[in-house]
């Protein structure tokens, strides 16, 4: 039968931390929501998507609030949606029927597994080939360095990594590990957790990135590339549209798009 959207309502999500500090503030990577809704169904099972992509399914037909992963990134708005679906559907993935997600239109994202091999000052550059097909590695696509560990909270500590460097005593409470991150991508445990990074608009053609670590003592790690990636952005909408002429023998017109 597939999705079902009427009688769902009421969408809500609302950011939970991943870790609190010591004086009240939060960590907010990775960036997870708790999702609520209502319903107007008696015996259907859930399924949450994030940018059309499927995330979680609900347990039972009760239930009306789900925890789900959303993107590290804070340069577009996150599209959270939930269908009704028959519970012996409960775990299928129906992303393909979903309007694709088109607010990162001319956008790349990439996903970077961060291990907790890597140093507390750890710092990641992207490259990229600007369509010419050779990776141009003197000019960073990315705006500035990103930080492989923003919150030392991230970082797991004594007995994990380099002694105090992170916050001890409650070292790694707050570090993603099983059932928090990306299970699967990464080595068992602790070293299961991923960053996003989005790229500034990119007009149409085929690309290659490049991802290179550096340490505080300005050491660069080997390049991670990645395949080509064809960027293909949708059409901006039209400003004003007017009348340019019409032919009444024809019956064609001619409009005016700026």
């Amino acid at each position: 039968m597939g999705l079902i959207s009427n009688g769902v309502s009421i969408v809500r999500a609302l950011e939970l931390p991943g870790g609190i500090w010591s004086d009240g503030g939060y960590v907010g990577v990775p960036r997870t929501v708790l999702v609520t809704w209502r319903s107007s169904f008696a015996e259907k099972f859930y399924q949450v998507y994030v940018n059309g992509r499927y995330a979680r399914s609900t347990c039972d037909s009760e239930q009306r609030q789900m925890v789900a992963a959303i993107p590290t990134s804070l340069d577009t708005a996150v599209r959270i949606e939930v269908f009704g679906v028959e519970g012996d559907e409960a775990d299928t993935d129906f992303s393909s029927q979903i309007t694709p997600f088109q607010a990162n239109s001319g956008r790349v994202r990439l996903t970077l597994l961060r291990s907790q091999n890597l140093p507390i000052d750890a710092t990641a550059e992207v490259y990229f080939d600007r369509g010419t097909g050779e990776i141009d590695y003197i000019e960073p696509l990315s705006e500035r360095p990103i930080r492989i560990w923003p919150s030392l909270q991230d970082k797991a500590g004594f007995g994990m990594s380099r002694f105090a460097g992170a916050d001890f005593g409650y070292d790694s409470a707050a570090a993603v590990g099983f059932g928090k991150g990306c299970f699967g991508n990464g080595q068992f445990g602790l070293d299961a957790d991923g960053i996003e990074w989005v790229s500034p608009p990119l007009s149409a053609g085929v690309y290659r990135f490049a991802v290179r670590v550096c340490d505080s003592a300005g050491k660069q790690s080997l390049s991670s590339e990645s395949g080509e990636v064809v960027v293909i952005p949708s059409a901006r909408p039209a400003e004003h549209m007017s009348v340019f002429s019409f032919d009444k023998d024809t019956n064609q017109l001619v409009l005016s798009v700026s």
